[in-house]
Formats: C-alpha cells, sequence, structure tokens
C-alpha cells in the first residue's frame, strides 16, 4: 500500500511510520502546509516532500484543490493526516474518498479540535488514548478505525499525558497500517462488512 503522509509540526509520528514500513505499506512521499522539521525529516529518510504553503493561496478552498494535486501527484492508496494542523475541505477529500486518515490524541468522540489533551485533564476523565479514524468534512468526526486506551494518571501535566498518548498513537497507526484489511483501510470498507 503506498501511503503519503500530510504534516505540519516535529515529524515524530513520521519517523515511527517511516521507520516500520515494509511488506504491508511504503511511504511514496510527505506533503506539508509549512517548512518544518517533519520536511527534514522526511528528506533526511529519502523520502520525496512537497510544500504546499496555506500562505501562498488565494484562499482556502484554492488551498484545498492544489494540496489534492500535490498529494495526487504521488498516486496514493491511503493519506495519513499525522500531525497535520489543517482542516481538510471538500476540494481535498472528493479527491480521496475513504482514502484519508487521522491519528487524534484522545478516545473519540470525546474531545475533538485541537486541545484534546487539555480537554481531558480538565474534565477529569481516568482513561483517555488515541484515535485512528477516518477523515470527514467535520472535525475528528470521521468514522473510528482504531483506539487505544491510556491511563491518565494524578501527576499528569498535560505534557507528560501528551508524550504517553504519543507513544501509544505511534503504535497504533503502525498496526493500522501493517494489517490495513483488519482496520478497513487502503481501499477495503470494513463498515459494508
Amino acid at each position: 500500500m503506498n501511503v503519503v503522509i500530510l504534516v505540519s509540526g516535529t515529524g515524530t509520528l513520521l519517523q515511527s511510520i517511516v521507520a516500520a514500513q515494509g511488506e504491508s505499506y511504503r511511504v511514496v512521499g510527505t506533503v506539508a502546509d509549512k517548512d518544518c522539521p517533519a520536511v527534514e525529516r522526511a528528506r533526511q529518510a529519502g523520502i520525496p516532500t512537497t510544500v504546499v504553503a496555506f500562505a501562498e493561496q488565494p484562499d482556502r478552498a484554492a488551498w484545498n484543490l492544489e494540496l489534492a494535486a500535490a498529494v495526487a501527484g504521488y498516486n496514493p492508496d491511503l493519506v495519513l493526516s499525522a500531525g497535520f494542523m489543517r482542516i481538510l475541505g471538500p476540494g481535498f477529500l472528493e479527491r480521496f474518498p475513504n482514502k484519508v486518515i487521522n491519528t487524534h490524541p484522545a478516545l473519540l468522540p470525546s474531545f475533538p479540535g485541537a486541545h484534546a489533551v487539555r480537554d481531558a485533564l480538565a474534565y477529569g476523565v481516568k482513561i483517555t488514548g488515541s484515535t485512528v479514524h477516518l477523515v470527514d468534512e467535520g472535525v475528528d468526526t470521521g468514522p473510528i478505525i482504531a483506539q487505544a486506551a491510556v491511563d491518565v494518571l494524578p501527576e499528569d501535566s498535560e505534557a507528560t499525558l501528551h508524550e504517553r498518548i504519543k507513544v501509544a498513537e505511534r503504535q497504533l497507526i503502525v498496526d493500522v497500517l501493517r494489517a490495513p484489511g483488519v482496520y478497513g483501510v487502503g481501499g477495503v470498507d470494513k463498515r459494508g462488512a
């Protein structure tokens, strides 16, 4: 399975995915919305990289179309949003129906959005975790593919909890990519099963 990874940040999730690739999947490209450490990590790993800067497009719709064209150039079977901090719009999602997945640092549908770890701590939950889900036009509202639970410890800060969630997230996404038919990704829609 050919995977394109969308990135915006440090690239630690990207690095884990690249390190685990093998017979089940291979990363054929990365696309970023800005120059960031993840771009450099991809280049160092020999992964072709494209930057489609949001600020260089006239509006969000034009950016989504340009982003979709860049991703399509790698001919992916699956598109993975890994720390990508932009909402993907219709112009992008229509180009890759049921082929875009995301990782999220909470057990969806609880705590969607950009502050999931902070929100979980504020609410006082005892268990949170990571979710891999199909991306739709909502914010973290797509069908859930897989989840991993992480205990919230009494002494946790946002930083310590988020770090433990990232460890679970890295393993969860690699598991999903290594066994795509099991999880219904890569062209297999398990919802019809």
